[in-house]
Formats: C-alpha cells, sequence, structure tokens
C-alpha cells in the first residue's frame, strides 16, 4: 500500500515539473505561451505543369439562352466556387500514354522482380531498367504477352487487355454518415483494378457505315496526333488516371521532404461550367460572345458546322488540344474539340438541392446497376456536334462504362489556399 502511494506521488510530481517547463517537448522560447508548433517550413504552392489558375468566384450556373429543348435541366443558380488549378488542354494521347508505359513498366518490373522490401513492404525497384528489344527478357514476361493465337505475324506484343492500374482510394461519401463514425479505417478503403488501355474500337463503334478505320489503328499510338485530346477512355479510367498523377506526384515530392498537395481529380459540373465561362458572366460561348464565328466569318471551335460540313472549321475528327483561342483563365478548347467527363451524376433536377457553395454531386454507383443511374455529366459538346452542345451551359451525359470517340477529359486540383495574390512578393 505504502509503495502504491509513493509510486502515485512520484507520478503526480512529474506531471507538475512537465506542466512548470521541465518537459523536453515544450516549443523553443515558448515561454508558457501558445505559439502553435514549431518550426514550420514556409509554404509556396506549386503550380503544376499544364495547369493554369481559376480564382474562386461567384457566377450564375445554367443556361445563357433560351432551353430549346424546352428540357429544364439547367436552370440558372448563382453558385460560389473556391479556387482551383485546371489543365490547360484535354489530355493528351502523349499524356496518357505516360499513365499506359508506368502501368505497362510496373507490371514488367514484378514479373523481373525488381523489387525491394522496405519495412516488410515490397516497393517496385525503379533504377532497374527493362529492355524491350531484348528477346530473353521478352521471354520472362511472357504473362504480359499475347498468347500464340492472337499474334499478328508472330510478333510478340503487350497484351492492352493485361494494362490495369492497381487504385487504392478512401471512401469520403461512406465515412462521413455518422453511423460509421466507430467503423475502422479500412471499412473506407477501396481496392481495385482498372484496365486503362483506350477502347480504339471506339472509332468504328460509334459510327456505322464510316470508313474510320485508320483512325482505329493509329490515333492513340502515332507521332502525328501525340499532342491531340486522348478519346476512348471511359469515367472509371479517367478516375483512374487521375488517381496515378496524384500518387506519381505524391511520391516524388515526399522523396524530396516537400509537401504532397491535393489529389488531382475530374472536374465537377459547377467547376467545370465556371472554369468554362472565363469570367464572363451569362455568355454563351467560352469565347464570351453569342456568336460562333468572328468578325472574319472563322469558326471559333471545333464542331459540326450546319449540317454536317466537318472540315469548315479547319478540322475534321479532333485536332490538336491547344487549337484556337484560350478563354480568359488560359483554358483551351471549352467548347468543341472533345466533350468533357466531370465528376458528376447525371441528375435532371440536379440544380435544385445541390449545395450553392462548391456544389458536388457524387454517389458510387456499379457498373451492374441499372443504365439510368449510371450516367454521368458530359460537358463542352464535340468535333461531332452541333453548336447547341458548346454553350457553357448545355448538359449532357454518358454511361460511366461507356468510351467513345468524341468524349475526354481534364484535370483539377485544389488550390490551398484563399488566394494566389496571398503569396505575390510585394
Amino acid at each position: 500500500m505504502k509503495l502504491n502511494f509513493l509510486k502515485g506521488m512520484l507520478a503526480i510530481l512529474l506531471v507538475i515539473l512537465a506542466g512548470c517547463g521541465g518537459g523536453k517537448k515544450a516549443p523553443k522560447n515558448a515561454q508558457g505561451q501558445l505559439i502553435g508548433v514549431s518550426p514550420r517550413p514556409k509554404y509556396t504552392p506549386p503550380v503544376p505543369i499544364g495547369m493554369v489558375y481559376v480564382p474562386s468566384g461567384t457566377f450564375h450556373m445554367g443556361p445563357s439562352d433560351e432551353d430549346v429543348n424546352y428540357a429544364f435541366t439547367a436552370r440558372n443558380k448563382a453558385i460560389s466556387i473556391s479556387g482551383f488549378y485546371m489543365d490547360a488542354t484535354e489530355i493528351t494521347n502523349n499524356e496518357y500514354r505516360q499513365f499506359v508505359e508506368w502501368v505497362r513498366d510496373s507490371i514488367a518490373h514484378i514479373l523481373l522482380g525488381h523489387v525491394t522490401n522496405v519495412d516488410g513492404q515490397d516497393f517496385i525497384d525503379w533504377k532497374q531498367k527493362i529492355n524491350w528489344k531484348d528477346p530473353a527478357t521478352i521471354e520472362q514476361l511472357d504473362a504480359l504477352i499475347y498468347a500464340a493465337d492472337d499474334r499478328l505475324y508472330g510478333r510478340k506484343e503487350v497484351d492492352i487487355r493485361k494494362l490495369k492500374y492497381h487504385a487504392e482510394t478512401f471512401n469520403f461519401d461512406k465515412a462521413k454518415l455518422l453511423e460509421n463514425k466507430d467503423k475502422p479505417r479500412s471499412s473506407f478503403i477501396e481496392k481495385k483494378d482498372v484496365a486503362i488501355y483506350p477502347d480504339t474500337l471506339c472509332w468504328i463503334r460509334d459510327f456505322s457505315y464510316a470508313y474510320n478505320e485508320p483512325m482505329t489503328r493509329m490515333y492513340f499510338w502515332h507521332p502525328a496526333f501525340d499532342n491531340y485530346p486522348v478519346v476512348g477512355v471511359n469515367w472509371h479510367q479517367a478516375n483512374a488516371f487521375c488517381e496515378w498523377r496524384s500518387r506519381f506526384w505524391e511520391d516524388y515530392r515526399r522523396s524530396k521532404g516537400l509537401f504532397t498537395e491535393d489529389k488531382f481529380q475530374l472536374p465537377s459540373e459547377a467547376q467545370w461550367e465556371y472554369a468554362a465561362r472565363g469570367g464572363r458572366e451569362q455568355a454563351p460561348y467560352p469565347w464570351g460572345g453569342v456568336y460562333i464565328r468572328n468578325k472574319n466569318g472563322c469558326l471559333l471551335a471545333n464542331f459540326k458546322p450546319g449540317r454536317g460540313n466537318y472540315p469548315d472549321d479547319g478540322g475534321f475528327y479532333t485536332v490538336r488540344a491547344d487549337a484556337y483561342f484560350p478563354n480568359d483563365y488560359g483554358l483551351y478548347n471549352m467548347a468543341g474539340n472533345v466533350a468533357e467527363w466531370t465528376q458528376d451524376v447525371f441528375y435532371q433536377n440536379a440544380y435544385s438541392f445541390t449545395s450553392d457553395m462548391n456544389p458536388y454531386l457524387r454517389k458510387d454507383i456499379k457498373d451492374t446497376d441499372p443504365p439510368k443511374m449510371k450516367r454521368k455529366v458530359v460537358r463542352g459538346g464535340s468535333w461531332k456536334d452541333i453548336g447547341y452542345f458548346l454553350q457553357n451551359g448545355t448538359r449532357s451525359y454518358e454511361y460511366q462504362d461507356s468510351a467513345k470517340s468524341y468524349i475526354g477529359f481534364r484535370c483539377t486540383i485544389a488550390f490551398l489556399s484563399r488566394s494566389r495574390n496571398d503569396f505575390s512578393r510585394h
């Protein structure tokens, strides 16, 4: 009893001494005051390559002209959007190929045994080289190569069906529910493998009795189309690209001892429209005017003029992702070229119940769910659409598991402060 009493008094004495500034963890020069954890490094927000800054602001979301279809799927509503970065152009074939080759190489490294173990966890050793022209190496990668019956002229080529990205994401929509507050973190971690190679057959699947085989054979890989927007990518694949891009940048910044940034993702529908307007309130098109030709009679976007004069705008199918003039935020082809995936589920009356602050309508839908539930908002119109679909306020949709020759995407990432002006030099 006496020994326990002495132990208790000793514990109390240690607590008192620590409270009097005797603890080693007290901040230097704190003098008993609340000064926060120090030292903290100075933070300057990095600008992701290829992205432009879209400042915070308020706009009227919805049609800028008569609802000619009387669809009533987009009614005017005042919306406030916090600042973010957005890709200046649609993601190009060459940029998406970086993703495809990373996935290909990661699988190849594992098959070749290029793996290191750190603290019981396996990591790919990216310092190892893969000689794709070495027959002995290709023999070791047999599991990644087309089977003999699937080869043309016996060529040993990578089976694109086996290129799957392993995505691990945290489901905030589930974690936010009060009934889930005591569940372990593992309950909200979702892991899945996503086949990421574009569906090149979309060029001939989308158009009956049309000779589009050259686009199927050449569009994704030929250097002539490097800077053209990637197509044939469904909503799941676009999200997988964003997840990989976040991981790729995060791994680099961690290796350099830098703060990590927020995640790349598809824009919300509201972000997309706000960015497309370029600060021009109630403008029908991203360039601000009410016409789709300039004063010289030149078309201002890549779409389907008239009754189908496809080459009249300078293109035929898609054009370079940086073609035509950008809007006032520096964003190219927010109208035409390819329509673009957004995060949001398509509901006809979405504007009536979504928030007026950074509205966002995301719901996890399985590919086995009814088709009506699988609709995702698509914006901007494309090279095969008429001018109506190019308007800032026009909404459309496509099914999340569908890949089309006229739908691509671009990414956004949150700006982690009030304004970029806060970091300007004075």
